[in-house]
């Protein structure tokens, strides 16, 4: 049961974090944009609990969730988006440039694909097991370098597991609009072997994604991992043109709720109760922090 409490609590994190996020970017207290990850936090809690620590992460513009479940400190990554000097990266890189030990991401979306393809190469002249994983949208298949990746890594046998996580609309375009065929044929294309999942349980979603993840791992060759999901907030704070009706009908598959009816209600409203707290706390810290100064100019070293 103590990994299913564990989840529960790397979910939540996620959760409250992007909502005081979003409630700090009304208030103007945010420097630049941000994309929230409401809705789609079983992807990353599932996948970030079978990979191994030293693993190498490439996460894009809606990378909040994919820190969180790394391990990352809501703190740090909440005076980050704040542009404090006591940021994630000295409040250089905002919402979307953001890096912790083997944690990267970057808003261009595509760009990040052939970046993430190389760093797993590397890894495996190296020979040190580790393997890549690289966060792409539905949206990023309209850009070509997507696939000059997926052919080097299919003809190099790259150590990588790109996730897919499908959910449904680039920015406000909707998939059916956008793509044909569909993303599990563009993997085969390539001779690459790939894993859909159409689930918002993260239990099963940490399940298809040790199945990955271990194949990469043992036969140093790449994979997809297609994870059908959807999120509640908009693309970036407001600019929503959803069917509220579309929406309301996946709010019944809320990732928390579904994994919520398995646990024991009281131990999980004292984990509610924490992590209201930790990310209260979080935010309130960064807010009382300075701003970069001339002093804080020079390149980090």
């Amino acid at each position: 049961m103590e990994i299913n409490y564990r989840l529960y609590k790397q979910m939540l994190i996620i959760r409250r974090f992007e909502e005081q996020l979003l409630d700090s970017y009304s208030s103007g207290k945010l420097v630049g944009t941000t994309h929230a990850y409401i809705g789609q936090e079983a992807n990353a809690v599932g996948i970030f609990d079978v990979l191994d620590k030293d693993d190498i992460v490439f996460s894009n513009h809606r990378c909040h969730g994919h820190y969180l479940a790394y391990g990352g400190d809501p703190y740090l990554l909440a005076a980050e988006v704040m542009g404090k000097v006591t940021g994630l990266v000295a409040g250089r890189g905002g919402s979307q440039h953001i890096q912790l030990r083997n944690f990267y991401s970057n808003g261009i979306q595509g760009g990040i694909v052939p970046i993430a393809t190389g760093m797993a190469l590397a890894e495996k002249y190296i020979q040190s097991r580790r393997i890549a994983v690289v966060f792409l949208g539905d949206g990023t298949f309209g850009q070509g370098i997507v696939y000059e990746s997926f052919n080097i890594a299919s003809l190099w046998n790259v150590p990588i597991l790109f996730v897919v996580e499908n959910n449904r609309y680039a920015q406000t375009t909707p998939i059916e609009l956008a793509m044909a065929g569909n993303i599990k044929d563009r993997f085969k294309a390539f001779g690459i072997n790939s894993w859909e999942l159409d689930s918002t349980d993260v239990l099963k979603i940490r399940k298809i994604a040790e199945e990955g993840i271990d194949f990469v791992r043992t036969n140093v060759q790449p994979a997809g991992l297609i994870l059908n999901t959807y999120r509640f907030s908009a693309h970036s704070k407001g600019d929503d043109f959803r069917d509220p009706e579309e929406i309301a009908s996946y709010l019944k598959n809320d990732p928390l709720n579904i994994h919520k009816h398995r646990l024991n209600i009281e131990i999980c409203e004292q984990i509610e109760s924490d992590i209201n707290w930790q990310i209260s706390d979080a935010f309130l810290r960064a807010d009382q922090d300075p701003f970069p100064g001339f002093e804080n100019l020079n390149p980090i070293l």
